[in-house]
């Protein structure tokens, strides 16, 4: 969540707030540097001091998983890519690029660079440029999605300026696999499901998600979130596909239900009444309209979470803690609410935790690291022109001790010149 896009004044200091790929880490930019918190285990009295950084004005910081890897931008150079390891205040590389960096995405093989019309996608193992895809439509947000599996890693971005068309690039063949034409307005949210053969969009108008099937582009299922237009925020799988979570401008924010526990699967025996009624909808779906029927089968938000103020930009991710669901929404005044979802009832989300994301103290407050502190690579230039490195040739990830090991950070081993 990008708070430099937008053109309301706030009191805050806060520049970003972002989630990692599987809900465990939470990054925030501020004008003064930027803070990873741990959501992994989650108290209910207070977040874990987070790891803090001194340094500029942070409008982009995004963290691969639980490693020690993070792409940050700042405001004073929105054109230039820092990769870094924070644990030892070391830069792998940089990347320039010929337009400001709107969004950074990643997992365990690829990084995302989002111009506004431009894709970079580099080989996060060596940093090099893989593939760029050039000339795509106006996309001024950055929206874009990258998928966190290592084998589906599919990329899902605007077709169209003008209507909900999206398409799907393969960020490991390197090919178009897939479009989808998902909405008749434009596009606002898109989400890939954590195993990547899911996609969940949302467009302009707000009341209508809809989930795709990736790569062959099915619609699986549509949900409505409402009757009122609304300007919708963020959208999360949960981490097994029971629930997909949406936030919005508006205080509320919904969880739909993908699929129900075996144990809560009912035969049509038991479904009485509603299930006669679908039956003979569906009959008689050729004397109505396709909006009429579109309405019917629209499913219901399973579960709500309310939050104290409307008008906010959010985010939200879904995790699972000690075999519970729930429910993380980060507001854009610097707050991040926590609700467990009841799996057998739904209904409306109670007592939610709340964190206060600046004022929590930082248990690793390490000065900036300066230009001269940096390491100086040397220059070559990027595969694909447009992009432009400053790395040593020769290093890769795995030289800096980056592994597929989230969980256990890794060591730095600096370049020999």
């Amino acid at each position: 969540m990008n708070l430099t896009q937008e053109t309301t004044e706030r009191p805050s200091e806060l520049l970003f707030i972002s989630f990692n790929q599987d809900g465990t880490s939470l990054s925030v930019g501020t004008r003064s540097g930027y803070k990873l918190f741990s959501l992994s285990p989650l108290s209910a009295e207070k977040l874990e001091p987070p790891i803090e950084k001194e340094g500029g004005e942070v409008c982009i910081v995004e963290r691969l998983f639980s490693s020690s890897l993070v792409a940050l931008v700042e405001l004073s150079n929105p054109r230039k890519l820092r990769v870094c390891h924070f644990k030892k205040n070391s830069e792998i590389c940089t990347y320039s690029y010929p337009d400001s960096i709107l969004s950074v995405k990643l997992n365990r093989q690829r990084l995302l660079v989002v111009l506004r019309q431009n894709l970079y996608i580099h080989n996060i193992r060596d940093m090099k440029v893989m593939h760029t895809i050039r000339d795509t439509p106006n996309n001024p947000t950055g929206l874009c999605a990258l998928s966190s599996d290592n084998e589906n890693g599919y990329i899902a971005y605007p077709g169209s300026n003008q209507n909900g068309e999206v398409l799907v690039f393969d960020s490991i063949n390197l090919k178009a696999v897939a479009t989808i034409m998902a909405h008749d307005s434009q596009l606002v949210a898109l989400a890939f499901n954590a195993q990547g053969s899911k996609l969940a969009t949302a467009s302009a108008i707000g009341t209508v998600i809809r989930v795709f099937s990736v790569p062959q582009g099915e619609k699986l299922v549509e949900f409505r979130r409402g009757v009122k237009r609304a300007q919708i925020s963020c959208l999360s799988f949960s981490p097994e596909d029971t629930y997909l979570a949406i936030s919005s401008c508006t205080e509320t924010v919904h969880v739909f239900r993908l699929s129900e526990p075996q144990e809560e699967k009912r035969g049509e025996d038991q479904q009485g009444w509603m299930s006669y009624f679908g039956k003979a909808l569906s009959s008689s779906a050729t004397y109505l309209t396709s909006q009429v029927t579109d309405a019917f089968n629209q499913s219901r938000a399973f579960a709500m979470m309310k939050l104290p103020k409307t008008g906010l930009k959010t985010i939200c991710a879904m995790t699972i803690i000690d075999g519970v669901h729930k429910v993380m929404v980060a507001t854009s005044e610097g707050m991040l609410y926590v609700t467990s979802v009841e799996a057998r009832e739904g209904g409306e989300c109670r007592n939610p935790v709340e964190y206060r994301l600046l004022d929590a103290a930082g248990c690793s407050s390490d000065s900036s690291v300066t230009d001269q502190q940096r390491p100086s690579y040397g220059s070559y230039a990027a595969a694909t022109a447009g992009a432009v490195s400053t790395r040593s040739p020769e290093a890769s990830l795995q030289d800096y001790g980056i592994t597929e090991n989230d969980d256990q950070p890794p060591s730095v081993h600096r370049a020999s010149h």
